[in-house]
């Protein structure tokens, strides 16, 4: 196992939150502190850019950058945390809420300060409880105390953070979605451009970064970039990573790793104590369900963007989920696309129309009644969808088809030449 000291979650199995006193005595809000006194907005999100952070919630895009495309111009800006993780699979958003709710406030102080915004706004999704109330009561703590809120750390700067509870549509982790859901619309994608920099929350300027993102901030202001960049796989890959680890493994769980310092191997067995049963590995999903799956001959892939990239998937939030010897690969798919199918806003006509008739041959062949043209008809379909949609939800939705049906070829031919499927019933 890696020899690593835990950044994001330095308290491994903690329940109970971090408090404000706690948080301080442990260099919490020294970044922020450092930021406000002896940097500029423009500094720090130099010093982001140098970092080489990319964002946690999928698409791994620069953060320094985004945060620099906001204009200079006066006016309301505004900041927009994703935290509505809807992601099958993916819970490291949730621990960092729950555990450690001033880390993940510091971090949205210093995007505000950076690009001048006094507003943020954290969108949680509505099942997240727990996590949504202890935000709440760690800004009333942090306001009392003088660190957010009007004059912060007793200077002329302001940082208001709200929480906003969404109602678990799965739809709003797009991020134009997620705006027109704060601003009390249906959440439906945007049509780009304009694209959210220019103009998003009520048609002013706004950053919007995934929570695990944000997280990072304090550590690289703190500590410098030239510190995080000795963590990770630089220059692409820099920093901790939090990995969601779950399915047939013995230990799931949240695991904090510098990027690219274990295999998806090392990940399942080191850490996640294996496959349950001693089964094989038949495949790994990297991303949720959001991505094409990892056959068994790519486990010793790296776990960073570039490296799974490169094996024909994508990194995204680092939510693996493992897949034994044991499971219908048909079964899978279908399980995937009615997800996609009952989380579709129906906006685009092919993702609201494709995903259901996606999902219904998916379902012919599993239950032994496919004929022999069906595969080709999945792969046409898909085809109608990925591309011609304003999201990536029909991309997204896309992947478990048209990946499986690539790697697992010979499987769907079983099902559809046999007349059933060789796989024992959940």
């Amino acid at each position: 196992m890696v020899e690593y000291q835990r950044v994001l979650l330095p308290h491994p199995g903690r329940t109970e939150p971090v408090g404000l006193d706690e948080y301080r005595s442990e260099d919490g809000y020294s970044g922020w502190k450092k930021s406000l006194t002896t940097m500029t907005p423009d500094q720090v999100i130099e010093e982001v850019k140098a970092a080489g952070l990319r964002g946690r919630g999928g698409a791994g895009f620069p953060t320094g950058n985004k945060w620099s495309f906001i204009p200079k111009a006066p006016g309301a800006k505004y900041v927009a945390v994703n935290a509505d993780e809807s992601e099958p699979g993916t819970f490291k958003d949730r621990e960092l809420m729950e555990v450690e709710p001033h880390r993940v406030l510091e971090g949205i102080a210093l995007c505000c300060y950076a690009i001048g915004a006094e507003t943020a706004f954290i969108y949680i999704r509505g099942e997240y409880v727990c996590a949504a109330d202890r935000l709440e009561a760690a800004i009333a703590e942090a306001e009392a105390a003088g660190v957010l809120g009007a004059g912060c750390l007793g200077t002329s700067i302001n940082v208001r953070i709200i929480v906003f509870r969404g109602a678990g549509a799965y739809i709003c982790g797009e991020e134009t979605a997620l705006l027109e859901s704060l601003e009390g619309r249906r959440p439906m994608p945007r049509s780009r451009p304009p694209f959210p920099a220019v103009e998003g929350l009520y048609r002013r300027p706004t950053v919007i970064n995934n929570v695990e993102t944000l997280a990072n901030v304090p550590g690289i202001i703190d500590r410098g970039s030239a510190w995080y960049n000795g963590i990770g796989n630089p220059p692409r890959n820099t920093g901790p990573k939090i990995f969601c680890l779950s399915g047939r493994v013995n230990r799931p769980g949240n695991y904090e790793l510098p990027l690219g310092a274990v295999t998806v191997r090392e990940l399942i067995d080191s850490y996640g104590g294996g496959v349950i049963g001693g089964k094989a590995v038949k495949g790994v999903l990297t991303a949720g369900v959001s991505a094409p799956i990892l056959t068994a001959d790519k486990l010793d892939t790296k776990l960073d963007y570039d490296s799974v990239q490169a094996a024909g998937s994508m990194l995204g939030s680092a939510s693996l989920i493992v897949l034994d010897e044991d499971t219908c690969i048909v079964r899978a798919a279908a399980l995937m696309e009615e997800f996609f199918r009952h989380e579709s806003c129906g906006k685009c006509t092919p993702c609201r129309e494709g995903t259901s008739w996606l999902l219904k041959i998916l379902k012919r062949i599993e239950a032994g009644r496919g004929v022999p043209g069906d595969l080709d008809l999945l792969l046409s379909l898909s085809g109608e969808i990925s591309g011609k949609v304003l999201c990536a939800l029909g991309d997204f939705a896309t992947s478990p088809v048209v990946a499986t049906v690539k790697q697992y070829r010979e499987e769907y031919e079983q099902h559809i030449n046999d007349g059933r499927c060789p796989y024992p019933a959940w």
